[in-house]
């Protein structure tokens, strides 16, 4: 069967009942006959793309590793003496991170035989003292005026050395580098 090329035919508008040249007239996806001028394509959210769920696990996961002690490195000269006759030692570094009450060690130059050397002594106290392999517990915040100061608990903490006492007291020393770590940190 042929059908004529429809060059003079008019065709009537499924969407607006107006006559319009049948060579101007298209199809919808809803198989509504209509004039190029109202076609509307149509919308992609009434057919969507499948979507899978989400993944549940991964493949070839491993637990958390326990992460090892480490000490961490004080600024020049971190250590300053509380007062004269006084074996209390103020310890400046900022965002330390230490826990008030727990015992920490303090350690010099790391060696080539793979120890640590002693801090540089001070106004009196030695630096074999301060890195006494038991450690020292410490108390955050800042001795001063003869208590406990905790508006500097972020930036400092103190401990009172065994052994020896400051001779002059407001003195600042340690050297560099020293660390501060747990007591049980093996060189």
């Amino acid at each position: 069967m042929a059908y004529s090329r429809g060059k003079h035919a008019q065709a009537i508008s499924d969407r607006s009942g107006m006559a319009f040249p049948y060579n101007e007239m298209v199809k919808e996806w809803n198989g509504m006959f209509v004039h190029i001028s109202e076609y509307e394509s149509k919308q992609p959210q009434l057919s969507p793309k499948p979507h899978g769920g989400d993944a549940q696990s991964l493949r070839n996961s491993r637990t958390d590793r326990t992460e090892k002690d480490v000490s961490s490195l004080l600024i020049h000269d971190p250590f300053t003496t509380y007062a004269a006759s006084s074996g209390i030692i103020n310890v400046n570094t900022p965002n330390h991170g230490l826990t008030n009450g727990d015992t920490y060690r303090f350690r010099g130059t790391p060696t080539i035989a793979g120890d640590y050397a002693n801090p540089a002594s001070f106004d009196g106290i030695a630096g074999s003292n301060i890195a006494k392999a038991a450690g020292y517990a410490i108390t955050t915040g800042k001795y001063v005026s003869g208590s406990r100061d905790t508006d500097f608990t972020d930036d400092w903490f103190y401990f009172t050395v065994d052994t020896s006492t400051a001779t002059t007291g407001g003195i600042t020393g340690g050297g560099f580098p020293v660390s501060v770590g747990p007591a049980t940190l093996s060189a």
